[in-house]
C-alpha cells in the first residue's frame, strides 16, 4: 500500500541560516516523484523531514494525515536510503539484511536475495571490503525489498557505474508496477533518470521552484531540430535554453509552449519539433533564481 507525505509550510532554520523556506508539497500515494536541486538546495534536509530524522521549526509534517516526527507506526511506514559510511561494518551481507527484515514488516526476503545475484553481490565479504559501488547496490537491495509504502532514494546512485544504474532503474519501476508504492529520488542524473518520473519537484536555495507532473513539465518548451538556418529563423524571438550544432544541423531548446500553426509552420520547413529536456528546464530555473 503506497503512502502520502505532506510538508505544510514548512521552515526549518539552522541557527541563523534557513535551510528551508515555507514549502508546502504533497507526496501522493502511488507516484515516483524526481526530486531535483543543485548542491545545498535542501533536498536531504527536506527527505530527513519526512523520514522523522529531525522536526521542523515551524510547519507540520504529515504521513496519511499524521505527524511523523515521534510516531512510530509512521515512521514505520517510510525508508530513506542514502550512502552509507560502511567503513567500520565487518559483517556480511546477510546478516544486514536479517537487520532489515526485523524491522520492516513488508520485506521480501527471496526479492532481496534475487536482487543479490543481480546485482552480482558476494554474500560472503564483509560489506567494508566492498566497492562503493557495490555498496550502493546493496543500499538499492534494502531499499527495494524493503517494500516500504514510502520509499526514499536520497542519490543513492552514487558509485555505481552506468551499467549497474540501469539494472536499479529496471527493478524499481518492475517492482512499482506490482507492489505500488511511493517513492521519492533525489538526483542529479536529471537526464539520465528524467523517463522514471509521473511528477518533479524543484527546490533551489530551500525555496520550492516547481512541483508538476512530468507530462505538463514536457509541455512547457519545445526542442527545434533542423538545418541551422531555419532554426535560427524559427527560434528568433524565443527564449533559448540551450542550442547544440553539428555540422549543417542545430538543435535549439526553447522555452514556452509552440501554438499549432507555429508546429505546422516548423513542419512545413523540415524541422523536427521535440519535447522540452527536463535538464534544460531545471538549469534555466534555477539560473533565473539567483
Amino acid at each position: 500500500m503506497a503512502t502520502e507525505g505532506k510538508l505544510s509550510n514548512v521552515t526549518l532554520k539552522f541557527r541563523k541560516s534557513e535551510a528551508l523556506k515555507d514549502i508546502s508539497l504533497t507526496f501522493e500515494p502511488g507516484k515516483i516523484y524526481g526530486l531535483i536541486g543543485r548542491n545545498g538546495a535542501g533536498k536531504t534536509v527536506l527527505l530527513s523531514l519526512l523520514a522523522a530524522f529531525r522536526e521542523p521549526t515551524t510547519g507540520q509534517v504529515e504521513i496519511d494525515g499524521e505527524p511523523v516526527f515521534e510516531n512510530a507506526d509512521k515512521m514505520q511506514q517510510v525508508s530513506f536510503i542514502y550512502t552509507k559510511n560502511y567503513e567500520e561494518e565487518y559483517e556480511n551481507i546477510p546478516l544486514i539484511l536479517k537487520f532489515s527484515e526485523r524491522y520492516r514488516p513488508n520485506f521480501d526476503k527471496d526479492y532481496a536475495h534475487r536482487l543479490l545475484k543481480r546485482f552480482k553481490l558476494p554474500l560472503d565479504k564483509p560489506i567494508n571490503k566492498l566497492s562503493k559501488g557495490m555498496q550502493a547496490a546493496l543500499n538499492v537491495v534494502i531499499g527495494l525489498a524493503s517494500r516500504t509504502p514510502l520509499t526514499i532514494f536520497d542519490e543513492v546512485y552514487l558509485g555505481m557505474d552506468a551499467p549497474t544504474r540501469v539494472i536499479f532503474y529496471e527493478e524499481l519501476l518492475a517492482d512499482q508496477a506490482e507492489y505500488p508504492r511511493t517513492f521519492i529520488l533525489s538526483t542529479h542524473l536529471v537526464s539520465e533518470m528524467d523517463y522514471l518520473f509521473d511528477h518533479v519537484v524543484i527546490i533551489h536555495e530551500g525555496r520550492l521552484l516547481l512541483d508538476n507532473d512530468y507530462e505538463t513539465i514536457s509541455t512547457q518548451g519545445v526542442s527545434i531540430t533542423g538545418a541551422v538556418d531555419r532554426v535560427d529563423a524559427f527560434v528568433s524571438g524565443r527564449k533559448i535554453l540551450n542550442e547544440q550544432k553539428l555540422g549543417d544541423t542545430k538543435s535549439v531548446m526553447t522555452y514556452g509552449a509552440l501554438s499549432e500553426e507555429d508546429r505546422l509552420s516548423a513542419q512545413d520547413q523540415g524541422l523536427a519539433v521535440g519535447p522540452l529536456s527536463l535538464q534544460d528546464l531545471f538549469i534555466h530555473l534555477t539560473e533565473e533564481a539567483h
